[in-house]
C-alpha cells in the first residue's frame, strides 16, 4: 500500500530582515501572475522597475518590528503547527511555503525521501482566492509534473464555512474579546475586484447582491462571498448583533480598485460614529504575520487612535492553538481517506 503524508503550505516569508532578502522575497511574490495579473512585460516593469527600487527597504523595517529570535513569525508558527500535528497523526508531516524557503518542492522532496507517494496538501487559507489557494495548487502541480510525476496529491479545499472551522474560530475569538467593546471588526486581506471576476467560471458574480444570497453558482470561487459568509457564521455562533460588527479589506497595493470597504479608511472613520473601543480580528489568516502584527496591530491601532478611538484590541490568529490543530487533523484525515476510495 502506498505511503501517505501531509504537506502544510503557507504564504512564506523573507529569509531575514536584510533588504536583499526582502527584495528577493518580494520579487518572487509580486511576479506571481496570480498576485499581479498583468502581462509579464508590464508586471516586470511595475515590480522590477518600480516597486523593488523602493519597497524592500520600507518592508525590511516593518519586518524588523515583528521578527522573533527564532525568525519570521509566520514560519515559526507554521513549524509549531507541524510539530503539534505530527504528534497526533500517524503519517509524516512537512511544511512548504508558496514563496521563498522552505519551498513547496522542498516539502514534497522531504516526504518523498520518507517513502511517501500520496500527499494531502493543505493550503492554509480559509477562503479561496486566485492569489492564494489557486496559486498554491498551480505551483504544486507544476512541481509535481516536473519533478515528482509518480506521486499523487489530494488538495484540501477552502474551509471558510465548515462547522469545525467556524466553531474553532468563534471559540478563539470569544476567549479573547474584551469585556466592553463597541464593535468587532473582521479585516480580511483584500484583492483587486477584477480577481473576483477572473476566478468565476460561472460568470454569475456581480460583486453586489450575489454575495449575500443563500446560494449562487459563483460562491465556491468568490473570495468576497466567502469572507462575508465566514463573518456571518462566526457572529451567529458568538450571538452578536450584526450592527455591532464590521467587515473590511486590508493590504491593498497600487491604484487599482480593490474590494471595499478598506480597513485603513474604516479605522479612520468609525471613531466619529461612536466606536471608541474596538476589537479586530483577521480571519483570512490562520497564522500571525506582517499583515496582522504590523499592519493591523501597530499601524491600524495608530490610525484608529489618531482618529479619536480609545481602546484597540487586536485578536490574534488561530496560530498553534490546540483546537486549531484538531481542525487541521480532521480536514487532513478526510482527504487521506479519499486515497483509500480510489
Amino acid at each position: 500500500m502506498a505511503k501517505k503524508g501531509i504537506l502544510l503550505v503557507n504564504l512564506g516569508s523573507p529569509r531575514s530582515t536584510a533588504v536583499k532578502d526582502v527584495r528577493e522575497y518580494l520579487d518572487e511574490f509580486l511576479m506571481d501572475e496570480r498576485v499581479i495579473d498583468y502581462r509579464w512585460i508590464f508586471r516586470a516593469l511595475l515590480v522590477q522597475g518600480i516597486i523593488l527600487n523602493t519597497r524592500p527597504a520600507k518592508s525590511a523595517e516593518a519586518y524588523k518590528t515583528v521578527w522573533t529570535d527564532k525568525g519570521s513569525p509566520l514560519i515559526v508558527i507554521t513549524e509549531k503547527v507541524q510539530e503539534k500535528l505530527q504528534k497526533i497523526v500517524d503519517v509524516p508531516v512537512e511544511i512548504g511555503m508558496r514563496y521563498a524557503q522552505p519551498s513547496i518542492e522542498t516539502g514534497i522532496q522531504k516526504l518523498v525521501d520518507q517513502g511517501v507517494s500520496e500527499i494531502v496538501l493543505f493550503p492554509l487559507y480559509p477562503q479561496y482566492a486566485m492569489s492564494t489557494t489557486e496559486s498554491v495548487i498551480e505551483k504544486a502541480e507544476e512541481v509535481r509534473k516536473k519533478k515528482f510525476p509518480g506521486i499523487k496529491i489530494n488538495y484540501i479545499q477552502p474551509f471558510y464555512n465548515r462547522d469545525i472551522y467556524i466553531n474553532c474560530l468563534a471559540e478563539s475569538i470569544k476567549e479573547k474579546l474584551p469585556e466592553n467593546f463597541d464593535a468587532l471588526q473582521f479585516s480580511y486581506h483584500g484583492v483587486p475586484e477584477r480577481h473576483i471576476f477572473k476566478t468565476d467560471p460561472t460568470k454569475t458574480c456581480n460583486l453586489n447582491d450575489c454575495c449575500s444570497r443563500e446560494t449562487n453558482p459563483s460562491h465556491q470561487f468568490c473570495y468576497r462571498h466567502q469572507c462575508f459568509d465566514t463573518t456571518k457564521k462566526v457572529i451567529e455562533k458568538l450571538g452578536l448583533p450584526r450592527e455591532k460588527t464590521i467587515v473590511s479589506f486590508q493590504s491593498r497595493l497600487g491604484k487599482d480598485k480593490w474590494m471595499e470597504p478598506y480597513t485603513d479608511e474604516t479605522l479612520e472613520t468609525i471613531p466619529a460614529k461612536g466606536v471608541k473601543n474596538l476589537a479586530i480580528v483577521c480571519p483570512a489568516f490562520v497564522s500571525d504575520c506582517l499583515e496582522t502584527l504590523e499592519e493591523i496591530s501597530v499601524e491600524g491601532k495608530e490610525q484608529f487612535q489618531h482618529a479619536g478611538g480609545e481602546q484597540f484590541h487586536y485578536i490574534p490568529c488561530l496560530n498553534d492553538e490546540d483546537r486549531w490543530i484538531e481542525v487541521v487533523k480532521e480536514l487532513c484525515e478526510e482527504k487521506l481517506k479519499e486515497f483509500y476510495l480510489v
